[in-house]
């Protein structure tokens, strides 16, 4: 079965660094665009990055442009969210998700999340 697993979340300080990392398993990792999302409490959750299957094309929430680089691994099935320049708006649980194939049907997954903390 499709498995995300997040890694990498913590308490940061402002203007801090962090890397995200999410190991997926049960599909073919290389075929799907991956992507990260974030929440928090009362919000819906947002898109924050995504990247195509050949690792080149990407995308990028406006609020993380600049500090924020997604980057995937197609032979350790891996997708990374290296964050820098970390905000307080930052503070969020991250979702790393696939969208797989599941015959004719376009199945939504997560993973369990991972909470960062940005502080003053």
């Amino acid at each position: 079965q499709v498995q995300l697993v997040e890694s990498g979340g913590g308490l940061v300080q402002l203007g801090g660094s962090l890397t995200l990392s999410c190991a997926a398993s049960g599909f073919t990792f290389r075929n799907y665009r991956m992507s990260w999302h974030r929440q928090t409490p009362g919000k819906e959750r947002e898109l924050v990055a995504n990247i195509a299957t050949d690792g080149v094309s990407t995308y990028y929430e406006d609020s993380v442009k600049g500090r924020f680089t997604i980057s995937r691994d197609n032979v350790k099935n891996t997708v990374r969210l290296q964050m820098n320049s970390l905000k307080a708006e930052d503070t969020a649980v991250y979702y790393c998700k696939a969208d797989v194939w599941r015959g004719f049907a376009l199945q939504n997954y997560w993973g369990q999340g991972t909470q960062v903390t940005v502080s003053s």
